[in-house]
């Protein structure tokens, strides 16, 4: 075992984490969604998720008979709703092309949807004992800061050096307190700023630390651009009751219900604007205009295909995005429900 390996394994032992729900056990499927959920999302967001998800699906063969709406809906505000469709797929796949066995290795559990190389590796590792390598965000930063590797991750050349190095360290023994100790390292320790170079268990090997300028490495991705989007959002209120469509399967929150979209600015819809609510994607700001409209019970009485009347309450519980559930909680938190004042105001707390 390197002494790099050697110095991870002992100081997971005494400060790495040890109690997370998913740890402490091998089974697959419970491994398989903890390491989903994981994807982008960090621990104490995930937890709760997780916990809801097991109450509901304890195992694989509940999770592939589900809809994709139940699963939508149990997912609904922990973001990158890909995850939750790839999740319900690669259970069937489990489930119809695996007799309910999640794979054992990792070069078959990354044909599964939604598992790339760094995830697939993980679940082998904690599942089965399998010596991978895993390189997700936390161990880049860490292999790049210690062995003082120039670029960013995203580039092939620096991904190809990373995931070298990853391989190259690997002990043949206590391979899950090592990947763990990896994985907790980065979380805690060797953070993206302010790292705490003096507890680090590898400050005296780690040639970023050396060089006084840890946080140099890894170089972060050229920033471009993030462009701008604009669009309005209907909030069609009817006594206790508001009007959701379901999106596209496909494209942002596919699958998801949310308030019926119209041209920004236009004048063929009359009501309220409210203040802006500012939406983050990856890739691109959404910057929303809620429109509130009063109708006639009368009025709409019959939604359209692919629209729904829901009383506030049940709304709030299906599968919407962040944004929508957002709108959701100011029209609640109005004495009078569906008043445009009270809603105004929790947009601007």
């Amino acid at each position: 075992m390197s002494d790099f390996a050697r110095r991870l394994v002992r100081w997971q032992a005494r400060h790495g984490r040890h109690d997370l729900p998913w740890q402490r056990m091998r089974n697959p499927y419970r491994i398989w969604l903890s390491e989903v959920m994981l994807q982008q999302t960090q621990v104490a967001t995930v937890i709760p998720y997780y916990r809801r998800f097991l109450a509901r699906f304890p195992e694989v063969k509940s999770l592939a008979s589900t809809t994709l709406e139940e699963v939508l809906t149990l997912w609904s505000g922990l973001g990158y709703y890909t995850r939750a469709r790839n999740l319900h797929a690669a259970a069937r796949a489990v489930m119809a092309l695996h007799r309910g066995r999640f794979p054992r290795s990792r070069e078959v559990l990354e044909t599964l949807p939604g598992l790339g190389r760094s995830t697939a590796a993980a679940i082998a590792v904690f599942a089965f004992g399998r010596r991978e390598a895993i390189l997700d965000g936390n161990v880049k930063r860490v292999l790049a800061r210690h062995f003082a590797v120039r670029g960013s991750p995203g580039e092939q050349r620096v991904a190809k050096r990373l995931w070298a190095l990853a391989e190259s360290e690997l002990p043949a023994k206590n391979i899950e307190a090592y990947t763990q100790a990896l994985m907790d390292l980065g979380a805690g320790v060797c953070t993206r700023k302010r790292p705490d170079c003096a507890s680090c268990p590898l400050n005296a090997s780690c040639l970023g630390y050396a060089r006084g300028k840890p946080e140099a490495f890894p170089q972060p991705r050229p920033r471009r651009k993030r462009p701008v989007r604009e669009t309005s959002m209907l909030l069609l209120l009817r006594k206790g009751e508001v009007l959701l469509e379901k999106r596209p399967a496909t494209g942002v929150w596919g699958g998801l219900w949310c308030f019926p979209e119209v041209e920004p600015g236009s004048e063929k819809v009359a009501g309220k604007a409210l203040p802006v609510l500012r939406h983050e994607f990856t890739h691109f700001t959404l910057n929303i205009t809620p429109i509130v409209r009063h109708v006639e019970s009368a009025a709409l009485r019959v939604a359209e295909p692919g629209r729904i009347w829901l009383p506030l309450e049940e709304a709030l519980g299906a599968a919407v995005p962040a944004p929508v559930r957002k709108l959701l909680a100011g029209l609640s938190s109005g004495t009078l429900f569906g008043e445009a004042a009270a809603l105004e105001k929790a947009l601007q707390d």
